[in-house]
């Protein structure tokens, strides 16, 4: 099976998985002043990716793999928050403290992973 590249956390490296397409784009980093993280970081470009069990599978150099569940059903609205995405609002849900330790230690800067809660097509 010859499966396409799909990016699940943005700027990281790219799984190779027929099941993957669903998650291309659902991932990103959210800088503190509330800006998404730009592709080609570096320490971003490190991170790698792949899906299993359910969940997305995240290893950088000198971390300790972390591992976030891939299909979690936000019904509490409190932790839904708007981010602008190339000028488009879009919803989002944060990670947890744990997920941002983990990427504000390999980025080097505070940063928060979180979720698209509604696909954005990538150009």
């Amino acid at each position: 099976m010859n499966a396409e590249q799909i990016f699940p956390l943005v700027g990281a490296a790219p799984v190779r998985d027929a099941h993957a397409s669903p998650y291309d784009g659902r991932w990103r980093l959210l800088e503190a002043e509330g800006r998404f993280v730009p592709q080609g970081e570096p320490a971003l470009a490190s991170v790698s990716v792949s899906l299993r069990f359910g969940y997305l599978v995240l290893q950088a150099p000198g971390m300790l793999r972390l591992d976030i569940p891939l299909d979690v059903i936000e019904d509490d609205p409190s932790v839904v928050q708007t981010a602008s995405l190339d000028g488009t609002q879009v919803q989002v849900v944060d990670e947890g403290d744990w997920a941002a330790e983990w990427f504000s230690r390999v980025m080097g800067r505070p940063v928060r992973l979180v979720k698209v809660c509604e696909p954005v097509l990538q150009g």
